[in-house]
């Protein structure tokens, strides 16, 4: 761990910049299709990259049929539904 805060956090903005553009090139060259979710550990901001022709619900899907993993229930499909459903 880095401690000083400040090389910290512009390690941290180097790297995830790194891992995104890493997350672009695998995506154009081999037709992939990629998510990244990265939570900084400095107020857990949220960074995300998704492939331009997909979603990154559409992504967590897959991961959930192909692990078996669940990662939500009926419960909140629902309650997301519902969500969009009042932003529109």
């Amino acid at each position: 761990r880095i401690e000083n805060s400040t090389n910290r956090q512009v390690t941290f903005s180097k790297r995830r910049a790194g891992i995104f553009k890493k997350a672009r090139e695998i995506g154009v060259l081999c037709d992939a299709e990629v998510g990244v979710v990265i939570f900084s550990s400095a107020g857990g901001k949220l960074y995300d990259y998704c492939s331009p022709k997909t979603t990154l619900s559409r992504i967590l899907e897959k991961y959930q049929t192909n692990s078996g993993k669940i990662l939500w229930d009926e419960k909140h499909k629902s309650l997301s539904a519902e969500i969009d459903r009042i932003k529109k």
